[in-house]
């Protein structure tokens, strides 16, 4: 595993890096079209109009990019390109040659993620992002207010503003449905049409397209069948020894009624830099280059002006991000990666990184940020096959009925 990753970074290491991250070759990439003219019968008009918002690829500047080009329902609706995942895990936004900071996140199954508040018993809970900077303070809907970012972000799909984004709505073959579901006027107040556009498409999310709840887990609650004898212990490592359950929550949650394999807190799991970022040469938006640490929710909260001591202790804390679809992908073989910053790229990997970060055999890279590192992983003792074993309950995790 090793050396295929040192070969790996080899290859990356040189001229080739930032144009390998960012463009797919070959059947490294899938395709991901706009939605079909027909509509599902269960689809509320809110749903159908959030999947028009979300597959539309004139809404960046310039055109060309859509939600869907870093969120594909195929890879359980995160980035979609194989090669991407192999070097830097980031995408190229709609401007050429600028890129994000962060493995695009899955847009599933984030419905029931909390507005952003600090819990006295688990700590900084819900909002969106990696970093949880969508907060759900202003709409009241986290999931609402993550998908407004992209569109303004100039690292992704690069409008100048919300207006930008409004017009192009409301020249578009949909806008007569933006109206019979907002209402005649809806257009009116530029401001409230972004969040409706924000609301629409997290509507879609929330949709059973998106967030099905149909795993061969889910089919095995109750009763008991359904996993093999290796996806059982995995399951009971997962609950037990590994330490997995303590964050990504495998109990139904008593509001939705289903399995969320996540509690929306933070945590610094000691998750190395990926060095084939190619943000680092990005110095028009980096001018720290190489050596720019990325903070995460403790760098959220600064920004957002709170006190040094409410944002220095969650530097280095990521969103503990849902496991459905962890290990979803259109054919075996297709490489995912994992983490924020894309450095693990197998199920294998990072679950050996939870089990053996501290342990010094294990050859491990520094931590992007070490301070605030979770002491819950690290040296669980696990053997290969209960590894195993727990790679393989993840497997159970995928939707059935991907689009």
């Amino acid at each position: 595993m090793k050396s295929a990753r040192l070969i790996l970074m080899a290859f990356f290491a040189g001229s080739f890096s930032v144009i390998l991250a960012g463009c797919g070759s070959g059947d490294s990439s899938i395709d991901n079209p706009a939605p079909e003219n027909t509509r599902p019968a269960s689809f509320t008009d809110k749903q159908w109009l959030g999947k028009q918002l979300f597959f539309d690829t004139n809404l960046s500047e310039p055109t060309g990019q859509s939600c869907a080009a870093c969120h594909a329902s195929q890879v359980g609706w995160t980035g979609p390109d194989a090669m991407i995942s192999l070097g830097g895990a980031v995408y190229e936004g709609a401007v050429k040659g600028r890129f994000g900071n962060r493995k695009p996140p899955s847009s599933a199954y984030g419905g029931d993620s909390p507005i952003l508040h600090y819990d006295t018993t688990n700590g900084w809970t819900g909002g969106m992002f990696w970093d949880g900077r969508a907060t759900g303070l202003t709409l009241g809907d986290p999931l609402a207010e993550q998908a407004m970012g992209p569109f303004l972000n100039p690292l992704e799909q690069n409008n100048a503003n919300a207006g930008v984004v409004v017009d192009k709505v409301k020249q578009s073959q949909y806008a007569n449905l933006f109206m019979a579901v907002w209402g005649a006027h809806a257009f009116d107040d530029t401001e409230k049409a972004f969040q409706m556009i924000g609301r629409s498409i997290a509507d879609y999310e929330r949709s059973a397209e998106v967030s099905p709840y149909n795993s061969r887990f889910d089919t095995s609650i109750g009763t008991g069948n359904g996993l093999t004898a290796q996806e059982t212990l995995g399951l009971s490592l997962f609950n037990g020894k590994a330490k997995c359950a303590s964050c990504h929550t495998s109990t139904i949650d008593s509001a939705s009624g289903k399995v969320l394999f996540t509690d929306f807190t933070y945590n610094n799991l000691g998750v190395p830099k990926n060095p084939m970022n190619p943000f680092y040469s990005e110095l028009a938006f980096n001018p720290l280059g190489a050596s720019w640490i990325d903070l995460g929710l403790g760098g959220y909260l600064k920004s957002a002006g709170y006190d040094v001591s409410v944002y220095e202790p969650e530097f280095g804390k990521f969103k503990v991000p849902t496991l459905r679809n962890v290990d979803a992908r259109p054919k075996a073989g297709f490489v995912k990666a994992y983490g924020h910053s894309g450095y693990f790229k197998s199920l294998e990997e990072i679950v050996h990184f939870y089990n053996t970060r501290d342990v010094p055999s294990a050859g491990w890279p520094a931590p992007e940020y070490a301070a605030n590192m979770t002491s819950e992983v690290g040296n669980l003792g696990l053997t290969p096959e209960e590894e195993a074993a727990i790679v393989a309950f993840l497997k159970t995790l995928s939707d059935t009925n991907s689009p």
